[in-house]
């Protein structure tokens, strides 16, 4: 009588073997994703650079304590200035940068009706309507930020633009913002804006109107 297992059994021994070994790493999964889906934990990181021949990228983490969620906040607000406010010398970027899409960081930074009133500006008009027949670059060089209410900040910048002929007088402005901080996040925001953070109010507070009205 022979001790060798016949074909058939030692098939279904394998096909066991496989399905249980395809069982614990669908539940790994779904437990994996069941912990990250929704977001509600954020791990924010500063990423600092040392500006000088030897480059060092120090990578560090981000306590979630009060103070370091101000300097996240005012670091925010910088860039949502320069991101609704800079202009570049190319049309693509522009129209990218200031989109109502996903893609559009004044858009995704902003509630509905900030965005609705950036919208009506002379230069997004002016680059999201057609392609322009000029080519501005617009700076944004920053004069202080100060926190006023709570999550209400002014921001004071110089603004002016160049282009091949010439460069405009260069103004002062004061904005003033407030931040609104989502519960829940969208996946695709977890890089950019892991906090959830909108701009809920934007108003020219002193420079004779909005920088991309050009008064």
């Amino acid at each position: 009588m022979s001790d060798s297992i016949e074909p058939p059994v030692l098939l279904s021994r394998l096909m066991t073997f496989v399905f249980s070994a395809a069982l614990v790493v669908v539940i790994v999964l779904v437990v994996t994703l069941v912990k990250m889906y929704p977001l509600n934990k954020t791990q924010v990181f500063f990423l600092t650079t040392q500006p000088k021949n030897d480059l060092e990228i120090r990578l560090s983490s981000f306590t979630p304590d009060e103070e370091n969620i101000e300097i996240y906040k005012q670091a925010f607000i910088k860039e949502y200035i320069k991101a609704r406010n800079e202009i570049i010398p190319n049309a693509g970027v522009m129209q990218k940068k200031w989109s109502a899409s996903e893609d559009g960081t004044v858009y995704m930074w902003s509630t509905p009706q900030v965005y609705s009133e950036f919208a009506k500006t002379s230069m997004w008009t002016a680059y999201m309507n057609e392609v322009p027949d000029f080519e501005f670059h617009c700076p944004v060089e920053f004069t202080g930020i100060a926190p006023r209410t709570e999550n209400t900040y002014a921001v004071s910048f110089r603004y002016f633009c160049t282009n091949s002929d010439g460069q405009t007088t260069k103004k002062d402005y004061t904005i003033v913002l407030k931040l609104k901080l989502e519960n829940t996040i969208k996946w695709t925001d977890r890089l950019d804006n892991p906090l959830g953070i909108r701009v809920s109010q934007y108003s020219v507070e002193s420079g004779n109107g909005d920088p991309l009205d050009f008064k």
